[in-house]
């Protein structure tokens, strides 16, 4: 695999090739168990089961917002218990267009140095549409191996960075939640309303087409390009609510040939837990 989407004959002509580590990140946010629940039920075969929030976030880690982002020795152990290997290409898949949280993986994947990871276009629900097997019950993950990975420190940036750059000019940030949660109309989440000012809105779901697959990448490139005013993408930041779906924003990017921006993972979430941040409402 080259690119970081992949549809899903191609993924089962890819599994008929040879090994490949399948992640099931489903999750939902309302009913954490949930995911847990339908992998067991009904997934791709042989597909482990990633936790958004004990997988793939570390809640031992304060002032970080709602997904505080795992350590790298907590995301390698994560690996080596799927049975990861250095070499094993990695394909995730969920059943929210990659936003929750196939998108996340994939960036951390990618954070950690792993460039052979893919997300399913259309994910567990293309997949079954498309007629392609499945299994359920137990799975067994390969034995784990060691595995020892850092993560690339350039691939975030931290409150005060962010700041700075702000008030230089020097990053546009792109805020992937729905724009009501963007403009303050409504927040169902987290206490305070309304977003970074300066912060322009991309919410991830206009990366989708109508059937809930990623748009070809000229047409994201030229959308986040026209929304970006041609920034190259190390001046370019993503946040959401929380830094999880704020990866489908980075996710889009790369597939559109614009790799390399930025994640401000605490997000709306840790942004508001410090009550003198200033906040914007409206467009």
């Amino acid at each position: 695999m080259t690119q970081p989407i992949i549809d899903g004959p191609a993924l089962a002509a890819r599994l008929a090739a040879g090994p490949l580590l399948l992640v099931d990140a489903r999750f939902d946010l309302a009913d954490p168990a949930r995911g847990a629940a339908e992998h067991a039920q009904a997934r791709l075969p042989g597909a482990v089961h990633a936790d958004l929030d004990r997988d793939l976030s570390d809640h031992s880690r304060p002032g970080l917002g709602r997904h505080p982002l795992p350590t790298a020795e907590a995301f390698s152990a994560v690996l080596a218990r799927w049975g990861w290997r250095p070499g094993l290409p990695v394909v995730a898949y969920d059943d929210a267009g990659g936003a929750l949280a196939a998108a996340r993986l994939w960036w951390l994947l990618r954070t950690a140095g792993i460039t052979d990871a893919a997300v399913l276009d259309g994910g567990f629900g293309a997949w079954r549409a498309a007629g392609l097997p499945l299994e359920s019950g137990e799975v067994a993950a390969a034995p784990a191996g060691e595995v020892a990975l850092r993560f690339d420190a350039q691939a975030t940036i931290g409150y005060a960075e962010l700041q700075a750059a702000l008030a230089t000019g020097s990053v546009v940030l792109l805020d992937a939640r729905a724009a009501p949660r963007y403009r303050g109309e409504v927040e169902p989440i987290d206490p305070v309303a309304g977003h970074v000012p300066g912060a322009r809105n991309r919410p991830f779901s206009d990366n989708l087409d109508a059937a809930g697959r990623f748009k070809p990448p000229a047409v994201l490139a030229a959308e986040f390009t026209a929304l970006t005013e041609a920034r190259p993408p190390a001046e370019v930041v993503h946040m959401c609510g929380s830094g999880v779906t704020a990866c489908h924003n980075l996710l889009a990017m790369a597939h559109a040939g614009l790799p390399g921006s930025r994640l401000f993972a605490p997000s709306w979430s840790g942004w508001v837990g410090d009550r003198s941040r200033p906040v914007a409402t409206g467009a």
